[in-house]
């Protein structure tokens, strides 16, 4: 009877400790988000640190995604206030089914409007109108994107126009277009035209009013599930090959981050949208990341000795130049106990001067490195054998330069 129940506790803690390894694995999945889009990305603005990522450097169509590369160059490139007259080649070409501002040939629009409403409606007659005042053409507009994309190092990344229009060779990855995002927040002009919620183009000379919303949900207050309180700036997209694409900045807490899904396709077996995974992802980042200092500029963090120096100033102090900073993720740091390298710099004998560098503190976390220089806290000064030492060092060396010289001139 014994040995039954003992054979029946055995049985029931096997299957216990299976069902808990399988609520483990869930556990471990959960904490993931959720997201249906076929490539996406999560990276922390100021570092360029993939915090997500899901087929991140997958090529795939940035359908009106582009237009934040179409920006960029116009800011850096154009002027504001000019006054731009709408060519017929620039809007002849755009098919039906594409959004556009309903620009007329020979109307008269700044560069700022054109570029409010590229940024706002996604207004393709704008991109091409953009592309037209600063290069001339589709195709040299196209020259100046693929030579910035090189200049950021976009190695998976191809413009054919500034639109986003389907073509097979215009394509792009997540992690690219996160770089690329990245680049244009810098820019002040870009970062309040992404942030817009709507625009309004005063009447021209041929055409009154007209206002537009931002067909980024997550900036609309009244958009509902798709609004996300903490989203800053964004550009969406969509074309039949491309599927829905948006790239998007959020901001709480001080924390920036730039997220971006491409490929959402909408079927009766996935639920919600391109913000939806925005939402889910920009929240997994903020859940699970945090800023963290590892130490802080002028912080102590070791004593060395200098051996030819003083006895007054040959113990020296380590001072640490800069805050050690960066975002992680918050169970790495409830798991692992994180000790600093200290690398000295090879040779350190007197005189050291106060604040002169000395070496560095470095932090590995997660396999990447992040560091400070160490300063000398004071002044170290020579022992006087030392000097002494150096004083006949240089007497010497001059005296065997003196005979050179004059057994050079005693042969000439």
């Amino acid at each position: 009877m014994r040995f039954k129940r003992l054979k029946f506790f055995s049985i029931f803690l096997i299957i216990f400790t299976i069902i808990l390894s399988f609520f483990n694995i869930s556990f471990a999945e959960d904490a993931l988000p959720i997201v249906n889009s076929e490539a996406a990305i999560l990276i922390d603005s100021s570092s360029s640190n993939v915090l997500y990522g899901k087929n991140e450097e997958q090529k795939m169509y940035p359908a009106s995604i582009t237009k934040i590369m179409t920006a960029i160059i116009t800011i850096e490139n154009g002027n504001l206030n000019d006054v731009v007259t709408v060519p017929y080649e620039a809007i002849n070409s755009i098919p039906a089914g594409y959004s556009i501002a309903d620009l007329k040939t020979n109307e008269k629009i700044t560069v700022n409007q054109l570029l409010q409403v590229l940024m706002v409606h996604s207004a393709n007659d704008a991109a091409n109108v953009l592309a037209f005042y600063i290069s001339g053409s589709i195709e040299e507009f196209a020259n100046l994107m693929n030579k910035k994309a090189e200049d950021l190092l976009l190695t998976n990344t191809h413009f054919t126009n500034p639109s986003g229009m389907h073509d097979e060779n215009h394509y792009t990855t997540a992690k690219d277009i996160a770089i690329l995002m990245k680049y244009c927040m810098e820019n002040v002009t870009f970062r309040r035209l992404a942030s817009l919620t709507s625009c309004t183009i005063p009447q021209t000379n041929m055409s009154p009013s007209k206002t537009f919303a931002n067909t980024n949900h997550l900036l609309l207050n009244g958009a509902g599930d798709d609004y996300y309180q903490y989203a800053i700036a964004g550009k969406t997209g969509f074309t039949t090959e491309a599927g829905n694409c948006l790239v998007s900045v959020a901001s709480k807490d001080d924390l920036e981050l730039i997220c971006v899904v491409l490929g959402f396709r909408q079927t009766p077996n996935v639920t919600g949208n391109k913000f939806i995974d925005s939402k889910n992802i920009f929240e997994y980042g903020y859940n699970n990341f945090e800023e963290k200092t590892f130490i802080e500029q002028g912080a102590t963090v070791s004593s060395i000795d200098i051996p030819n120096a003083t006895e007054e100033t040959k113990s020296l102090d380590l001072v640490v130049e800069s805050n050690v900073s960066c975002l992680v993720n918050k169970s790495f740091i409830e798991n692992n106990d994180i000790e600093p390298r200290i690398d000295l710099n090879e040779n350190l004998i007197a005189p050291i001067s106060q604040g002169q560098v000395v070496g560095k503190i470095v932090y590995n976390i997660d396999g990447v490195e992040y560091f400070s220089n160490l300063l000398a806290s004071k002044s170290v000064i020579p022992s006087n054998s030392t000097a002494l030492f150096f004083e006949i060092l240089a007497l010497v060396i001059i005296l065997i330069i003196l005979i050179k010289l004059l057994l050079h001139k005693k042969h000439v």
